[in-house]
């Protein structure tokens, strides 16, 4: 079995109204929080403004730093060739240009923001924390 443990990176992104932006993904057809990979020679805010901007053609500004994620519980996944652990750095992030309306790509099928009490059923979460822990108002960082 090929086993990994990799670096990845993924947003909060929260409107005026305080709805989260979730990204429908084509890989998985489910929603959830912008994320991905960080590459070869960047950093992690690099990463994840990169992943913002790819999945949702617009730029943003890193608000904060919410936490690190690296439970083997909620950060492992199977694929069929290997099985990767993530260790996820976690942000909130505003997005300073607006996304089209029904901008899709390669990576994206849709995106929307939804209200934390009304998030869809089809949703891939990074942590069972994910949501708690973007909306607290302290200045804590969690590890989780």
């Amino acid at each position: 079995m090929n086993t990994q443990i990799l670096p990845a990176v993924a947003a909060a992104i929260f409107n005026e109204n305080g709805e989260i932006l979730l990204q429908k993904r084509k890989d998985v057809n489910q929603w959830c929080i912008i994320s991905g990979h960080v590459e070869f020679g960047e950093t992690i805010e690099q990463a994840l403004l990169r992943e913002i901007e790819e999945e949702t053609n617009s730029t943003a500004d890193l608000i904060r730093f919410i936490g690190v994620y690296s439970s083997p519980a909620t950060q492992t996944y199977n694929y069929s060739d290997r099985t990767v652990q993530y260790v996820t750095s976690y942000f909130e992030a505003k997005l300073t240009t607006e996304i089209a309306e029904g901008f899709s790509n390669n990576e994206t099928q849709e995106l929307k923001f939804f209200s934390p009490d009304q998030l869809p059923s089809e949703l891939a979460t990074i942590n069972p924390y994910w949501l708690a822990d973007a909306m607290t108002k302290e200045k804590t960082v969690f590890i989780r």
